[in-house]
């Protein structure tokens, strides 16, 4: 997706990627909150985590084992100590696949507009307007092919939505995010303009 050129005079040029087919924009979802990114990067979703998401993931992975050994208590399974620790271990492994899935879950619903998002909607300005002021590509570079791209963009679009049944994740830097990136630009040309005026001083009388 080529992104539109920013209104002002200071000359910021987006990185243009050229395509041989057309964009056709995909749907977004009757959010609550603004859209940020419909397939955010796993490492964003990570990284734009609030510490509640920590202690919500924490908390359900503890809760597996201690729900375990309450029933043990309460209702002794007799196999011994061996297979306990065995029944454990298993236990342990679940709750933690579970605890991230949970934690991951919240975090990415708020890229979606599910969930209130004021905190990562400022992050995400913040990280992509110092990305064009960098001239660097919004979402990253890719070695893949644009149809390979769209494949996975296609494949990973609204996953965080699907968790409980399909853990799926996107690692791909693609340019597909459902979003209109002109806004970065715009915001970027306004801070260069302002720091401009900032370096100039006032103007004498």
């Amino acid at each position: 997706m080529s992104h539109p050129s920013p209104s002002g005079g200071l000359g910021i040029a987006p990185v243009q990627e050229e395509r041989s087919s057309p964009y056709v924009p995909a749907k977004q979802l009757d959010s609550k909150y603004p859209l940020i990114d419909n397939d955010p990067h796993f490492t964003r979703v990570l990284r734009y985590a609030r510490p509640s998401d920590y202690g919500w993931g924490a908390a359900l992975t503890a809760a597996g084992p201690a729900v375990m050994l309450f029933w043990e208590r309460m209702s002794p399974s007799y196999v011994g100590k061996g297979g306990f620790a065995s029944i454990m271990r298993l236990t342990g492994a679940i709750a933690v696949g579970g605890g991230f899935l949970f934690y991951y879950q919240r975090s990415i619903q708020r890229f979606y507009g599910l969930t209130e998002n004021r905190r990562e909607i400022d992050l995400d300005m913040r990280e992509m307007v110092d990305k064009v002021k960098k001239g660097e590509p919004l979402y990253g570079h890719s070695s893949l092919s644009e149809h390979m791209q769209g494949v996975a963009a296609r494949n990973s679009r609204y996953s965080g939505l699907f968790l409980y049944a399909i853990p799926w994740f996107n690692f791909v830097n693609h340019p597909f995010h459902g979003v209109d990136t002109s806004k970065y630009y715009r915001q970027a040309e306004r801070e260069l303009a302002a720091e401009e005026s900032g370096r100039e001083g006032p103007t004498p009388a």
